[in-house]
């Protein structure tokens, strides 16, 4: 079994009295991770974009097939209301509740994610894959298992919270992070009085102590309104799979 090696400068004195430094070896037994074993891509430690504890960080997740300019704009309002020093977008593999047929290649989506956040603070991150899993539980458990002192933030949009109830391990995943949902046009009308909704209605907190959710113990929620678009990744994957429009028009002869 390997071992990893320390070298360590000592001082000790030779036969004549004289100290010298001499190299001292130690060995110890692997370090066995605190964490879930990644068994996507590889096997190596996966590496995080920027974080230390103390820091606020949103975690935004999804497929980004397409991203666009919505998710750029509830993350930019998530970061301002919520205090957050950071946000991740982690674009996963795939979603475990949509049909994943015809969905653009990851590496597409982490490229064409990068190009829309454009922001100092917005980290693009596709670690799901190297986790080798697909659900959020996994996810949020792994990186708070592993950034012990970072207040992470869950955000997600009210569509999100209609069907939460339909996640594997939902209510797990609402006592690991605290989770911030952003207006929608249209599903914010129904979307709290859903299934998790009710469910979790005891932990929602008013809009006014948005500043204070990261320092809240979960489960803690709350709603920010303020950003209404119509824009969604459904509607523009379904608008890229019609086929063009044909020119009809007639030419008149001379």
């Amino acid at each position: 079994m390997p071992v990893s090696i320390m070298l360590k400068t000592e001082t000790a004195a030779d036969a004549g009295g004289n100290f010298v430094s001499k190299i001292m070896n130690y060995e110890f037994p692997p370090r066995r991770p605190a964490v879930v074993r990644p068994i996507g891509r590889s096997r190596k430690r996966i590496i995080l974009p920027p974080h230390a504890p103390g820091m606020r960080i949103g975690l935004f997740g999804g497929t980004f097939d397409p991203p666009h300019a919505a998710h750029r704009a509830a993350c930019l309002l998530a970061m301002r209301r919520l205090g957050l020093d950071r946000v991740w977008w982690l674009v996963t593999p795939g979603n475990p509740l949509k049909d994943t047929a015809g969905l653009a290649p990851l590496a597409e989506r982490v490229a064409a994610a990068h190009l829309l956040a454009h922001h100092p603070r917005i980290d693009v991150t596709d670690l799901e894959a190297d986790l080798g899993s697909t659900y959020t539980f996994v996810t949020l458990r792994y990186l708070v298992r592993r950034c012990p002192g970072v207040r992470f933030v869950w955000i997600m949009g009210a569509d999100n919270l209609r069907h939460f109830h339909r996640w594997q391990r939902w209510r797990d995943i609402a006592t690991l992070v605290p989770i911030a949902v952003i207006d929608r046009l249209g599903p914010s009308l129904y979307s709290a009085a859903g299934v998790a909704g009710h469910a979790l209605g005891f932990a929602r907190l008013p809009e006014a102590a948005a500043k204070s959710l990261p320092n809240r113990k979960p489960p803690a929620w709350l709603y920010l309104h303020g950003l209404k678009s119509p824009l969604s990744s459904t509607a523009l994957r379904a608008a890229r799979a019609m086929p063009p429009a044909r020119d009809i028009s007639l030419k008149s002869g001379g």
